[in-house]
C-alpha cells in the first residue's frame, strides 16, 4: 500500500508539473526606427511568416514608450513568451528589453546590418539571415531558474596587517559579519613597524605620525569581528555562500561567504646583492633602515641606491611602486634627526606619482639632500664606504664617500614561492623543499590561487582589480602588487566591498564579473559523460572538482558562467538555459547558403562578447563599414565555442570561420582569463583536421582584438572574406 501511495503520489506530481508547462509562443518585433527602414521591412516580416511566428508586428521605435508596451501587451494579452526584438544592438537599452520570465533574444539590424553596410541586396541577405538565426535562437531558449541555496554572508579575511584590519573594518561597518585569522601573534604585520610613514593627506609634502594600534584597538572592540591570531588554515572547501573553513587542526571552524586574501608581502632577500656591498654592516636596507630611524639615527652622511636588484631580470624585474616614496621619507627623518647630515640619492628613475610629486619637490628643496640620476656601479667597502656612479645628470661620473649605504630592495608578494597546484606541492615534497600553503583550498585544480608573472594573484589586470581566479575570493593590498600603506588601505577596502558584492550576488543565484548577476548555470547530463578531464582542468575559475573515476562534480556558485566548459566537451554534454549546442546549430542551420556559381560567400564570425563585439559596435558608431558576407554569432567567450560548431558550419557548406577573441599570453586581456588562448590551442587542432580532409586550413582563424580596436575590426574581416574570395567555394555546399 505505501508503495503505491508513493507510486500515485508521483504521478501527481508529474502532472501538476506537466499542468505548469507554459506553451511557447513567439513574438517577433521588427523596429524601422534609426535607419533601419532602409531594409525592406516588407521582406523581413515575410521570414518572421515563414518561420511561422504566429505574432509579427512592426514599429517606428520600439525601445519608446509605446514600442515597449506593444509588447508588454502581446506577453499578457496573446501569450507571447519567446520575444525575437529586431532592433539596435543588444549592448545597448537592455534595460528597457528586460521582460521577465520570457526568453529575449536582440538582432542587431542597426548597428550590425544598416549602419556598417550599404544598402544593396547583399545587406538585404545579411538581415534576413540575421532574422532568422534570432527566431531559431529564441525558440531553443529556456527562462534561467535562480538557485535556490543556503547561504552564509560572513567574510573570511586573511592576514592582520594594515590590508587585513582595513577590509575587516569595512566589512564590519557595511553590517557584515568577519572573520579575521592572522598568522602572527598579534595584529599589524609590517605597519606596525612603521612609526612614520609617507605623506597620507593634502598637501602631501610632509612625513607623518602612524599608529595602527588605534586600528587594531577599533577591530578588537567591534563586536561583528571574531579575531583568530597565531592560526593558520587547514583547508577550505566548498563554493561561495558554502566556504567551510577550518583553522588550528581542527580546532576552529566556521563558514564564510567570500574571501578577502590580504597576506601582504616580504622583502627581496638582500643576500643576492653583494655586488652592492650587502653583508657589510654599513651597508643596510630600507626595511633595516626603518628600525635604526626608529631607535634614533645619526649618521654624517648617507647614500641611497635606488632599484637595489629591482627592474633587473636577474633579480626582481618589476618595480616596487613605494620604493622611492620610502626613501624621500627616510632622507626627510635622516635630516630631521641630525640636521648637519648630508643624504645622497642615486636613481634610474624618481617615481612619485599624483600628488606624492609634492614631496618629491618638498625633499628637493632641502639643500642637505643630493638627488641624481645615475648608475651605481660599484661600492667600495675597503677602508670606507665609496660609491663610483656613472652617467650622472652632471654629465660626469663620481665617487662619494659616506658613513652608510642603503639598499631600496623591493617587495615580493606572500604567495610567491607557494605551490599553487598539488603537482606542484608533490614536486617540492619529493625534493625535500619545505613550504606553507596559505589558503589551502580543497579545489582539484590546487590549494591556493593561481599566479600571474612574479607570483602575484590576479585575474584580469585590466578591467577587474581584486578579482582573482577564484571566485569568491578577492586579493587586497601588497600580496596583489606592491603599493604603499595609503594605496593598500584603498585598495583593502575596494575588495572588501568586492567581496561584500560577491555574497549579495550568490544569494539571488548570480554570478559575479564579468557576467554579473547571471543567474543561468551548467547543466550536465553526465549520463553521457566519458571523464576525459578536460572541463575540469580547463575551467578558468577551478569550480569543477572530480571524483576518483574522473568524473566533473560542478560548484556552480564558483562558476562564473563562461562556458569554457561547454567549448571543452568533446561529447557535447554541457549547456545552458540561454545558451547551448542546439542554439547554436539551429542558428547555423538558419543561415542561407547560395550555391558556388552565385559567387556569394558565406561566413561565420564567432564573436567575443567583452571585447570584439562592444569593438564591432563602436565601429558601427563611426560608420565603419565591412562585408555583407559575413554573419556575426556573439559568444560568451571564445573558449565557449566547441569545435562542434566549426564543424557544422564547413559541413553545411559555408566557406569560412573567422573567431575574434581578446588577447592573451602573457599580458592578457581575456576577461575569462584563458579562453582565447584555448580556443586558439583547438582551432590548431581543427585546422590539422582540415588538412587531412583536402579543405584549405585558412578557411578557420582565430584573431586576437582589443576592445579598443574598433578601427581594426572591419579591416580584419575584410581582410579574411579577401582571402575566403581567393580559395575554391567550400565544396560540401549543396550537401
Amino acid at each position: 500500500m505505501a508503495e503505491e501511495a508513493e507510486k500515485m503520489e508521483v504521478k501527481e506530481e508529474e502532472v501538476k508539473e506537466e499542468e505548469e508547462k507554459v506553451e511557447p509562443k513567439l513574438g517577433v518585433y521588427i523596429c524601422t526606427g534609426c535607419d533601419i527602414d532602409k531594409l525592406d521591412i516588407e521582406k523581413l516580416v515575410t521570414v518572421a511568416e515563414e518561420e511561422k511566428a504566429p505574432v509579427i508586428k512592426t514599429h517606428p521605435a520600439l525601445c519608446g514608450k509605446e514600442g515597449v508596451e506593444l509588447i508588454k501587451s502581446d506577453i499578457a494579452n496573446e501569450g507571447v513568451n519567446q520575444i525575437a526584438i529586431a532592433a539596435c544592438s543588444p549592448r545597448v537599452k537592455w534595460d528597457i528589453f528586460d521582460f521577465g520570465g520570457c526568453c529575449v533574444d536582440r538582432i542587431n539590424l542597426r548597428e550590425g546590418v544598416v549602419w556598417t553596410h550599404d544598402i544593396d541586396e547583399h545587406t538585404q541577405e545579411l538581415a534576413e539571415d540575421l532574422l532568422r538565426m534570432g527566431i531559431g535562437k529564441v525558440q531553443k531558449m529556456e527562462v534561467p531558474v535562480a538557485l535556490e541555496e543556503e547561504i552564509d554572508k560572513s567574510i573570511l579575511v586573511v592576514g592582520g596587517g594594515i590590508s587585513g584590519i582595513t577590509a575587516a573594518l569595512a566589512v564590519a561597518n557595511a553590517g557584515y559579519d568577519v572573520n579575521l585569522v592572522e598568522k602572527a601573534d598579534s595584529l599589524g604585520g609590517w605597519a606596525a613597524k612603521f612609526s612614520k610613514v609617507t605623506p597620507q593627506s593634502s598637501p602631501f609634502r610632509e612625513v607623518e605620525d602612524f599608529n595602527i594600534q588605534e586600528k587594531i584597538d577599533e577591530v578588537n572592540a567591534n563586536p561583528r569581528i571574531s579575531v583568530y591570531t597565531s592560526s593558520k588554515i587547514d583547508k577550505i572547501e566548498g563554493q561561495p555562500g558554502q566556504f567551510n573553513v577550518s583553522l588550528n587542526d581542527g580546532a576552529v571552524e566556521f563558514k564564510a561567504g567570500a574571501i578577502v586574501l590580504a597576506t601582504g608581502w616580504k622583502p627581496y632577500d638582500a643576500s643576492k646583492l653583494e655586488e652592492l656591498g650587502y653583508g657589510n654592516p654599513n651597508v643596510i636596507t630600507n626595511l633595516q633602515m626603518e628600525e635604526v630611524l626608529s631607535n634614533g639615527f645619526k649618521a654624517d652622511s648617507v647614500a641611497f641606491i635606488q632599484c637595489a636588484g629591482q627592474r633587473d631580470e636577474n633579480h626582481l624585474p618589476y618595480c616596487s611602486s613605494i620604493c622611492c616614496m620610502v626613501t624621500l621619507k627616510q632622507a626627510k627623518l635622516i635630516r630631521q634627526q641630525n640636521p648637519d647630515s648630508k643624504v645622497y640619492i642615486f636613481y634610474d628613475h624618481m617615481r612619485t606619482p599624483g600628488l606624492f610629486e609634492e614631496f618629491y619637490r618638498a625633499v628637493q628643496d632641502d639643500e642637505g639632500i643630493f638627488l641624481t640620476k645615475g648608475n651605481v656601479k660599484k661600492v667600495d667597502i675597503n677602508g670606507g664606504v665609496v660609491l663610483e656612479v656613472e652617467d650622472t645628470l652632471l654629465g660626469e661620473n663620481i665617487n662619494v664617500k659616506v658613513d652608510k649605504v642603503v639598499l631600496a630592495t623591493g617587495m615580493i608578494s606572500s604567495m610567491e614561492g607557494v605551490p599553487t597546484t598539488k603537482e606542484e606541492q608533490a614536486e617540492l615534497a619529493e625534493k625535500g623543499i619545505e613550504f606553507e600553503n596559505i589558503l589551502n583550498l580543497d579545489y582539484r585544480q590546487g590549494p591556493e590561487l593561481p599566479l600571474l608573472k612574479y607570483g602575484f594573484p590576479d585575474s584580469n589586470f585590466i578591467c577587474f582589480p581584486y578579482e582573482t581566479r577564484r571566485t569568491g575570493i578577492y586579493a587586497a593590498g601588497c600580496v596583489r602588487q606592491p603599493m604603499g600603506i595609503k594605496a593598500s588601505m584603498d585598495d583593502a577596502t575596494g575588495a572588501a566591498l568586492k567581496a561584500v558584492q560577491c555574497v549579495e550576488l550568490i544569494s539571488e543565484g548570480g554570478t559575479t564579473f564579468p557576467r554579473s548577476g547571471d543567474i543561468d548555470f551548467p547543466d550536465v547530463f553526465l549520463q553521457r559523460c566519458t571523464q576525459c578531464k578536460r572541463c575540469t582542468e580547463e575551467c578558468p575559475f577551478g569550480a569543477i572538482n572530480e571524483d576518483e573515476k574522473g568524473t566533473p562534480f560542478y560548484n556552480p556558485m564558483r562558476c562564473r558562467r563562461c562556458g569554457t566548459c561547454f567549448g571543452a566537451c568533446p561529447e557535447r554534454i554541457v549547456s545552458f538555459k540561454g545558451y547551448s549546442v542546439d542554439m547554436v546549430s539551429t542558428m547555423l542551420k538558419a543561415v542561407s547558403v547560395p550555391g558556388p556559381e552565385e559567387e556569394k560567400p558565406r561566413i561565420i564570425a564567432f564573436v567575443c562578447e567583452n571585447d570584439a563585439y562592444p569593438a564591432l559596435d563602436m565601429s558601427a558608431m563611426h560608420k565603419l563599414k565591412y562585408s555583407p558576407f559575413v554573419r556575426i554569432i556573439p559568444v560568451r567567450c571564445l573558449g565557449s565555442v566547441n569545435t562542434v560548431f566549426i564543424a557544422d558550419t564547413l559541413s553545411k557548406g559555408i566557406d569560412g570561420v573567422l573567431m575574434l577573441g581578446c588577447k592573451y599570453g602573457d599580458d592578457y586581456q581575456c576577461h575569462f582569463v584563458r579562453g582565447s588562448e584555448l580556443a586558439n590551442e583547438r582551432m590548431g587542432k581543427v585546422q590539422e583536421t582540415l588538412d587531412r580532409l583536402m579543405l584549405e586550413s585558412d578557411r578557420v582563424q582565430v584573431k586576437e582584438v582589443a576592445i579598443t580596436e574598433y578601427d581594426k575590426v572591419p579591416e580584419i574581416i575584410n581582410e579574411f572574406v579577401e582571402t575566403i574570395k581567393e580559395l575554391e567555394p567550400n565544396p560540401y555546399k549543396g550537401f
